[in-house]
């Protein structure tokens, strides 16, 4: 956690954040391709994070978002909470039509496996993910939907 994820914690609460979402995408992709991929929105607010690059459902086109994650027991975990919007953020559905993925963390391209978890492991992994952002929590009190949670693990070469 860095000086300004007490800010960041605060602004991501905002109510009509998901409305603001493609222009923080946009924002943060102008100035990670100006850092040369090595700065991004939630690095300047601290927090830790990965690019998920996974194929376009119907146009097989690699589609990349910046993510919150956690890392986890040599693992990322990732939500899919869109600010608790009620639509579901569009890389969880091309990640679900995937069965591989490929992240840069910590400036390192990793291909990785990835699996939906629920029940009691998705209650126990949700409470780790919370403990990094406290405003999923606040997000699943905002939409009707089951905000998923994905596991991704180093794919075995």
């Amino acid at each position: 956690m860095g000086l300004l994820t007490p800010l960041a914690v605060k602004i991501g609460a905002i109510s009509w954040m998901p409305k603001a979402l493609p222009l923080i995408e946009k924002s943060d992709s102008r100035l990670q391709r100006f850092s040369g991929g090595r700065l991004s929105l939630l690095d300047v607010a601290g927090l830790p994070n990965l690019m998920l690059s996974v194929p376009g459902r119907k146009s097989g086109v690699i589609r990349t978002t910046p993510l919150l994650c956690v890392p986890y027991q040599g693992q990322w975990l990732v939500a899919g909470s869109y600010f608790g919007d009620e639509r579901m953020p569009v890389w969880v559905h091309n990640l679900r039509a995937s069965e591989r993925a490929t992240i840069a963390f910590d400036q390192e391209d990793i291909e990785v496996t990835w699996r939906e978890v629920e029940g009691p492991e998705r209650d126990e992994l949700w409470n780790v993910l919370v403990s990094v952002w406290p405003n999923f929590d606040l997000y699943k009190t905002r939409t009707e939907r089951l905000i998923p949670v994905f596991v991704l693990t180093r794919a075995n070469p």
